[in-house]
């Protein structure tokens, strides 16, 4: 008896346009997959503001730390960051500065996150059905303050996006999804929610973790302000992290 032959000897992955007799558009999920190898992204909405914790994934000695940016400002109250081919995200986030600046000007008023969110899914969407295109390899994390409140996204390559309380992206979402949903609570401050972020990618990187590789930012819901976490900001709750866990010990 013939064997049935797999999707991608049969070309069902060779257009993006094409669905495969399972109803899948397979470079699509390819694209998902490169999400998934990417470097960790760690989100959190916290009851004083948002904040983005990351894995730069720093692995030559000679790039200058501080040079490598994984923290985008798209507004001074909206910040996003990437997982996956972050040339795709650079693309994505540099559109959504201009889209947050034409509003500015337009209407003299900040533009609201999901209207950020929602463009930056449609351009998703539209590069998973047209042909000649590719779908963008990246997931983005999207938070920010506005008059509705604290509030963080996340868009796929699909062009789907969902609200979140907390959530991560990256090669280390399933142990720290794990360590999140022990943890995270809807009354934690900033300051709990940067330690958790740390925690959870000291977990997952091991002998790996360097701070040299962490990068972060937050937006207090008073000030409605992006802050990126300094160096010396970072160590600082890296220390009393480790304080913690030693009074627990």
């Amino acid at each position: 008896m013939q064997q049935p032959m797999p999707h991608q000897l049969m070309g069902y992955d060779r257009a993006i346009t094409m669905f495969s007799p399972d109803g899948r558009l397979l470079q699509v999920e390819y694209a998902k997959k490169t999400v998934h190898q990417g470097s960790t992204a760690v989100g959190m909405v916290c009851k004083d503001g948002v904040l983005l914790i990351t894995d730069k994934r720093i692995v030559d000695s000679l790039v200058v730390p501080e040079a490598v940016e994984k923290v985008f400002e798209i507004d001074e109250h909206i910040a996003a960051t990437a997982s996956g081919i972050l040339s795709d995200a650079r693309v994505l986030t540099e559109r959504a500065q201009v889209r947050a600046q034409q509003h500015r000007v337009t209407y003299d008023t900040p533009i609201d996150t999901l209207s950020i969110v929602k463009d930056v899914a449609n351009l998703k969407q539209i590069c998973t059905q047209s042909g000649g295109l590719r779908p963008f390899g990246v997931s983005l994390l999207i938070v920010g303050v506005d008059e509705a409140g604290a509030k963080l996204f996340e868009t796929d390559p699909t062009g789907i996006y969902f609200q979140y309380r907390a959530t991560v992206i990256g090669e280390g979402e399933t142990e720290i999804e794990e360590l999140l949903k022990k943890e995270y609570k809807d009354d934690m401050t900033l300051q709990d929610g940067i330690k958790l972020g740390l925690k959870g990618l000291a977990n997952f990187l091991g002998k790996e973790f360097n701070l040299e590789r962490i990068d972060g930012a937050y937006i207090s819901a008073s000030s409605r302000k992006f802050t990126r976490l300094k160096r010396a900001d970072i160590e600082k709750y890296a220390d009393d992290l480790k304080k913690n866990n030693k009074k627990k010990e």
